[in-house]
């Protein structure tokens, strides 16, 4: 299985034609920046809009999946909360599975762990041990 070069979200929404900078335009409009949320100084992206646009939706799940369509991936892993929305509707698009990655102390079973870097502190996302099978 060969690995999905990650892009990063303006590289997957970068417009190439007018239509797509059409739906660019709509899918940006549809997310609302939330200043000083969760903490002063952050700006947190609201998409309960573009979730509950069904269009958009479409639009979004379409354009964070079409660079993997070819690539034989097998599973997406999403981290909470809006990565389980986005990320298991990208998996079902691509027919592959879905590996939920949790904040810390969240997950019943065996467990690996992933300290990371905020904006406005450190956190540690956790995700089951078997939820990836090697191959």
């Amino acid at each position: 299985m060969g690995r999905a070069r990650p892009q990063s979200l303006s590289d997957r929404l970068a417009p190439v034609t007018i239509q797509e900078r059409d739906v660019v335009e709509r899918l940006r409009s549809l997310i609302r920046d939330v200043p000083d949320f969760p903490r002063p100084g952050i700006v947190f992206k609201d998409i309960t809009r573009l979730l509950g646009d069904g269009p958009a939706f479409h639009e979004a799940v379409t354009a964070l999946t079409e660079p993997y369509v070819d690539q034989n991936v097998d599973i997406v892993a999403g981290i909470e909360s809006r990565g389980f929305i986005l990320g298991g509707a990208v998996a079902d698009r691509l027919g592959a599975g879905f590996a939920l990655v949790r904040k810390e102390g969240r997950l019943p079973s065996t467990r690996i762990s992933q300290a990371y870097t905020l904006e406005y502190g450190e956190a540690v996302i956790e995700m089951h041990s078997d939820a990836i099978e090697p191959g």
